[in-house]
Order: C-alpha cells, then sequence, then structure tokens
C-alpha cells in the first residue's frame, strides 16, 4: 500500500455511513497494535516458562521456516489488503504477531529476564515519544520515504553481508543506525495514519483494514526498536 496514491484515494461516499473522529480512529490503530504486542508477549513467555521452546527450536531450520512465514504473511497482507475482508486483515496481523511471538520466546534463553523487561520499559518510552512527534508535527514526513528505505536496505545488506564475513566490530554502528531509522519510522509511520483516516474516512470497511495496516507497521516499528536497542543495551545471560 503505496503511501503516496492513499493521498489520491477516491473514497466511496456513503450519507449513511458515520464519520470517525480522527483521535478515535488513531486510538484504535494504536489498540491493535498493543494486542499484537501482547499477543506476541504471551506466545513467547508461555513457550519459555513452560519449555515448549526446546522443543520447537529442536526442530531443524524451524527459525528459517518461522521466518519465511512471517514474510509470506506481511506480503500477503500488503498485496492484497484492499481486497481482503477486515476480519482476514486481523487474522494475518494475529497471525504474525503470534509467529513473532514463537520467534521471541528464544531471546528469554538468550538475555537476561531484568533486561528484557528495561530495555522494551526504554523502548516504550522512545516509540511513545516518535509518535507524539510524529502526531504532532506540521512537518511532511513523507518526504523521508527514500531515506528510511534506504536505511533499510543498508540493515538488510549488513546483517546478509554479516553471515558470510565477521562484521562483529562494526555491529554496534549498525545497531545504533537501526534504532535510529526506526524512531524516525515510528514518526512516519503514525503521521501516515492521518493519510489513511483521510483517505477512507467515508469507505468504513476500507478504513478498517487500513487501520489494521498501520498497527501492523507500528508494531513492526516498535518490535525492530527493541531488537536494536537490545543488542546494544541487553544484558545476556
Amino acid at each position: 500500500m503505496d503511501y503516496q496514491e492513499l493521498n489520491q484515494y477516491n473514497g466511496v461516499y456513503s450519507a449513511a455511513e458515520e464519520y470517525e473522529p480522527l483521535n478515535r480512529y488513531t486510538a484504535k490503530t494504536f489498540g491493535w497494535m498493543a494486542m499484537g504486542l501482547l499477543a506476541t508477549f504471551t506466545v513467547a513467555m508461555g513457550l519459555y516458562l513452560s519449555n515448549l521452546i526446546w522443543y520447537v527450536f529442536a526442530i531443524p531450520y524451524a527459525v528459517f521456516v518461522l521466518g519465511i512465514a512471517e514474510l509470506v504473511v506481511v506480503i500477503y497482507m500488503s498485496s492484497q489488503i484492499n481486497k481482503v475482508s477486515v476480519g482476514t486483515a486481523r487474522a494475518l496481523f494475529f497471525t504474525y504477531a503470534v509467529l513473532n511471538g514463537v520467534v521471541f520466546s528464544a531471546y528469554f534463553l538468550i538475555y537476561a529476564f531484568p533486561s528484557l523487561v528495561f530495555v522494551f520499559g526504554a523502548t516504550a518510552l522512545f516509540f511513545g515519544i516518535m509518535a507524539v512527534i510524529g502526531y504532532t508535527t506540521r512537518a511532511d514526513l513523507s518526504n523521508l520515504r527514500n531515506f528510511l528505505v534506504g536505511g533499510l536496505v543498508f540493515l538488510l545488506v549488513f546483517w546478509l553481508v554479516g553471515m558470510f564475513i565477521n562484521l562483529e566490530r562494526f555491529e554496534i554502528l549498525a545497531c545504533t543506525a537501526g534504532i535510529f531509522i526506526f524512531l524516525v519510522f515510528t514518526a512516519y509511520d503514525t503521521q501516515k495514519i492521518k493519510a489513511y483516516h483521510q483517505a477512507y474516512s467515508h469507505d468504513p470497511q476500507m478504513a478498517r483494514k487500513a487501520s489494521v495496516f498501520a498497527a501492523l507497521q507500528l508494531y513492526l516499528d516498535f518490535i525492530n526498536l527493541f531488537i536494536y536497542l537490545l543488542r546494544v543495551l541487553g544484558r545476556k545471560k
């Protein structure tokens, strides 16, 4: 779903449909994001406390299979958001959150629990600050699109190359860049909620789907910000 195309979208106007205020629409979007994070945390904690995590990761290539499954869900949801129903969009979102919870359960084995709690709190604080900036600023953050895409490409290339070449001494630099990129992404994606609301305010079905899609984007911002902060601040067992 292209950000610029959304601003050109002509919604289906219906006098019978009730107009939803921006503040309520935004609150619902962050509500979906919060429920996704809760689902991820519940699954990760449940697998860890029940020791089922050992059985999951004992399966050959489990991490790769889970990673591919997550990628498929995100790509499908992104490409079919205009076609799927609201219920399907929500189901895809929570499917991704649950799959990510399975992957995240491994962090309970790697990092000390107090460290995870501390980094989660730091992530929530920084995320909240950037979300407020994105929501209140009058600057057009859509101009940052190329910069953010370039940052994602840099991070992807760095970690792919790191699989074959030892780049450990540059890891802190890459993680710092990742923190900065996803902080900016948080403000950028928060502002996009306004664009979705404006584009689909008179098409309730599409507005609901756009809200779930925006929640997925914010969820990914939070998760990635958490991961990079954890790499920098986390204390391993």
